[in-house]
């Protein structure tokens, strides 16, 4: 790969333009841990742990099943399960018997659970053993292709006297009653040896997992990505990602072999939380926190902050919202959390003074990514050290990857640097196509300069530097009086006044024609402030056509279930109100 832009000026030291021996399975992350690390651990749930040993053979067992079941390569499979121990060892050994792995989630109703899996056109499901999520999947499989169900209890991987009391005091989330012919969990790894069937995979071209995107025009869409894209985008993590691990130490690759442990907080089905901390940390053969529900306990987000004082958590991938979550938490200066080292955060931007605010109340290094799921979650981001981190942007192309900023209407002309244009995406991480979906293809990739670039719907540019600047969602531009509004900047703002906690800010109709804006604001818990106070604010810090005409004061604002701020939903209470 020629030297770019981003190469020239503060690309971080010792980190490779490019990397290789990303061409292979994607479960050979955990059999090569096996190997090197097979008596260490690597989850971690109410205490109770499995070794990489333990999390191999469930994964082996459930490979033979797959494929005593009839599973054969490409068959999909889905997984309906929150971030619990079982998660790991199901995905993998759905991958190991050469199958497809169809990461949903479980909080979704039936209607969207049956869409996909009738898109996808899955054969098998596992799912959690809940009162809700159990009855919900009952329900989705209704005229789907899925044969078989398997139940997944959590009582087998609670420390014992957890499990007995549990039991007694009928704490431990069970359905009410099951379906005969379902499977359980326990018995199919009881049943069956941990001998995976023979697979020949071809890691360029067979799908590992479909992702299904969040659907913000029109039903959501299946992102198939490969092992390879797996692979590649995990290991040019590690090749980017160096860190101090000790007070004035210089920056290194992430140690191995235990000396880490992830906080599995953001969800495992979403391409961010998967490549970030269930597949990072078993690459590296680090512990991982399993962490189902993140605002569990009293107040929300106290069982979080517990984890992470009490396994002494060293890497917390999250986004904006979990970041503020815990920087505002009642009782954040009574956890110890000095262990955390670095901090990724993408899925939404982040703004500048919530960055600063977890920083200060940490002492960890927060360095923002870009990307989407059809780009397995990450195309850039920030070097991982301070002198390199430049706080308003998405950071660098990753190893391997190109940027071009495109027009907007065509996507096929490349626009002069520092210009605002689609950002259009080209690497090894960048998915292999929707499923069933060629049409869809058509119009999100485009050749250009003899390489295929996937347009990412978001604006933006490269500034002098080379690092990438998100202006903006194409679909959240605001056109005021004929002028474009970003959202994001207008947020970025508001952001600033010290007793905001969390903004978002959207286009309504205005009577004059056209749009004006609209923001919604919650505040820092225990603060009072009126929404003239907010818009006087503004009125001091930002042009006439990008002030917000309007303000809303919100308890809490919507967001999707990786914390992400949903503008679309409250652009579409404001429409139903006309």
């Amino acid at each position: 790969m020629q030297s770019k832009l981003w190469h020239q000026f503060k690309w971080p030291k010792g980190v490779a333009h490019e990397i290789s021996g990303y061409d292979k399975p994607l479960y050979t992350f955990l059999d090569d841990s096996v190997r090197n690390y097979p008596d260490l651990t690597y989850t971690i749930y109410s205490d109770a742990k499995r070794t990489y040993r333990q999390v191999k053979e469930a994964a082996d067992r459930i490979a033979n099943f797959l494929a005593s079941s009839g599973i054969k390569k490409g068959d999909r499979v889905a997984m309906f399960l929150p971030n619990l121990p079982h998660y790991p060892a199901i995905f993998f050994g759905i991958l190991k018997a050469g199958a497809v792995c169809v990461t949903c989630n479980p909080l979704y109703t039936q209607d969207e659970l049956n869409f996909q899996l009738n898109d996808c056109g899955a054969k098998m499901v596992f799912c959690m053993d809940h009162p809700q999520f159990y009855p919900t999947t009952v329900k989705a499989i209704k005229g789907t292709g899925v044969k078989t169900v398997v139940i997944c209890g959590v009582k087998a991987f609670l420390p014992r006297v957890k499990a007995f009391m549990g039991s007694l005091l009928n704490k431990i989330p069970k359905a009410k009653e099951y379906v005969p012919g379902h499977l359980f969990f326990d018995d199919i790894l009881k049943q069956f040896r941990p001998e995976p069937p023979p697979v020949d995979i071809d890691p360029s071209e067979d799908s590992a997992i479909i992702i299904y995107s969040g659907g913000t025009t029109g039903r959501p869409k299946g992102a198939a990505l490969t092992h390879a894209n797996l692979v590649f985008l995990v290991k040019t993590l590690d090749e980017y990602a160096r860190i101090a691990h000790a007070p004035g130490g210089d920056p290194e690759r992430l140690r191995r072999g235990g000396f880490h442990c992830f906080l599995g907080v953001l969800p495992w089905y979403h391409s961010i939380g998967m490549t970030s901390t269930l597949l990072s940390s078993c690459y590296t053969g680090s512990k991982l926190v399993c962490i189902p529900d993140p605002r569990a306990g009293d107040p929300p987000f106290t069982d979080v902050l517990q984890a992470i004082e009490k396994h002494k958590v060293t890497v917390v991938a999250a986004v904006p919202t979990i970041f503020i979550a815990i920087t505002n938490h009642p009782l954040v200066d009574k956890f110890d959390l000095t262990s955390i080292l670095g901090c990724p955060s993408g899925g939404a931007p982040l703004a500048v003074e919530s960055a600063r605010r977890y920083e200060a109340k940490t002492g960890a290094v927060i360095f923002e990514g870009y990307g989407l799921s059809e780009t397995t979650g990450i195309a850039c981001i920030n070097p991982t050290n301070l002198e390199g981190r430049k706080f308003g942007t998405v950071g660098f192309p990753l190893c391997n990857t190109d940027v071009k900023i495109v027009d907007i209407e065509t996507g096929l002309e490349e626009l002069p640097q520092g210009e605002d244009g689609e950002i259009a995406i080209s690497g090894p991480q960048v998915m292999k196509g929707y499923w069933n979906k060629p049409e869809a293809d058509k119009e999100i990739f485009r050749e250009l300069s003899g390489r295929r670039y996937l347009l990412s719907g978001d604006i933006g540019h490269i500034d002098e530097e080379g690092y990438v600047v998100i202006t903006d969602r194409k679909k959240d531009m605001i056109i005021v009086g004929g002028f474009n509004v970003f959202p994001a900047d207008v947020e970025e703002v508001i952001f600033t006044h010290p007793k905001v906690a969390l903004v978002a800010v959207v286009g309504v109709p205005d009577s004059k024609g056209g749009e004006k804006v609209k923001a919604f604001v919650t505040l820092i818990p225990g603060e009072k402030v009126t929404e003239q106070e907010i818009l006087d604010f503004c009125k001091e810090k930002l042009t006439g056509y990008k002030r917000p005409r309007e303000l809303e004061f919100r308890d809490q604002l919507p967001t999707s279930i990786i914390g992400k701020v949903l503008r679309r939903v409250l652009r579409d209470e404001e429409a139903g109100k006309n």
